[in-house]
């Protein structure tokens, strides 16, 4: 397809690509070891962080897991600040492994409030750890990260981050954010195919480490900052795709981590302006509307599976449909990564003469 525009797995860049044909390396040899350390150095620049971080083969669900076995402890309280489909995961995630989950659910399309984090780790001196995810794709949704962060940090609580497709395209200085432990995963904002995960792990979260108690083996962060130190990963890594992150993480640092940010910043109000133009409105409140995937309420009408099945078959333009209870009831229009205005123009143009087509029957 053409034109794809879900929240994940986005577009790459033809010079992406090309890297991946690479013939294979010997994964605990010198050429790769320097692939690896400059790879981590780069993640490092645009993570704004001066703490460690690690690549891990897996998934954005396997960086969520690895952020909470090497922090808790069975029986340890968080305190889950979901907003959607992925903060259930990560809270799920939580509770499968014995921590004692406190949910603060809120409606999906709505942002946390602060002052109810605050209420929260009032209410319950004992919690360890508030998890919460950054941007929610699910809903189109990008959480005052600062401003929870300073409530957390208030309360001295770690903080755990989801920031799996905000990180490399929506605002997130780590360090300045105080952010414990971040992962995000190549297959978002950073122009690559899927098979890593990244994330970065504080001073604190290093303290949290040594005391943690959930059972780990090929998610141990002890491991991974061991084996990083001569220069290896503990386990065979995706090969492919860190020779792939490599040249993506250098178009990234030629463009500049600003200049991302506000080109992300100005793809997202283009589809906004852009939707709302042909009638629709937006799912999340547009204060906190996202830069990397834009959520569109279905409107009176319009068969939102039908609309999607004629973008994808008559325009080539893949776009992504509503999770769970949000079927049929929103679309996600995608733009994180490799993407620019002229993208956003051509899913437009395609929704305009697609609607006619779509109505209810």
């Amino acid at each position: 397809m053409e034109g794809l525009r879900i929240p994940g797995p986005t577009p790459c860049p033809a010079e992406v690509l090309e890297a991946m044909a690479r013939q294979m390396i010997n994964h605990r040899g010198p050429e790769f070891g320097r692939i690896l350390l400059d790879v981590t150095a780069k993640l490092k620049q645009l993570f704004q962080t001066k703490a460690d971080v690690f690549l891990l083969t897996c998934s954005g669900t396997g960086g969520l897991e690895a952020a909470v076995v090497n922090s808790l402890s069975p029986g340890d309280k968080v305190l889950s600040v979901s907003i959607g489909f992925f903060g259930e995961r990560f809270a799920e995630i939580a509770k499968q492994f014995g921590a004692e989950v406190l949910p603060l659910h809120y409606e999906w399309g709505r942002a946390a409030d602060v002052d109810d984090i605050r209420r929260a780790l009032e209410k319950e001196p004992e919690i360890k750890a508030v998890l919460v995810t950054h941007n929610e794709t699910s809903t189109g949704v990008t959480n005052d990260l600062a401003a929870i962060s300073a409530v957390v940090k208030e309360f001295d609580k770690l903080l755990l981050v989801d920031a799996i497709s905000s990180l490399g395209s929506i605002e997130l200085p780590v360090d300045d954010w105080h952010c414990d432990v971040t992962v995000t995963a190549s297959q978002k904002g950073w122009m690559a195919p899927p098979g890593l995960a990244m994330v970065s792990v504080s001073p604190e979260a290093w303290r949290a480490y040594e005391k943690a108690r959930m059972p780990r083996y090929h998610w141990d962060f002890g491991k991974a900052k061991s084996f990083l130190e001569r220069s290896q990963t503990p386990w065979t890594p995706a090969v492919s795709v860190v020779f792939a992150l490599d040249i993506a993480l250098e178009m990234m640092l030629k463009e500049g981590l600003d200049n991302i940010i506000a080109r992300h910043a100005r793809v997202a109000q283009a589809a906004r302006d852009g939707v709302k133009s042909l009638g629709f409105a937006l799912f999340a409140e547009e204060k906190y509307a996202s830069n990397t995937v834009t959520a569109v309420a279905a409107k009176e009408g319009v068969d939102i599976k039908k609309l999607l099945k004629i973008m994808r078959e008559e325009h080539q333009i893949v776009l992504a449909g509503g999770q769970q209870k949000l079927g049929g009831k929103i679309f996600r229009i995608g733009h994180m990564g490799w993407v620019n205005e002229e993208d956003i123009e051509a899913v437009l143009q395609a929704l305009k003469a697609a609607l006619p087509k779509a109505a209810v029957q």
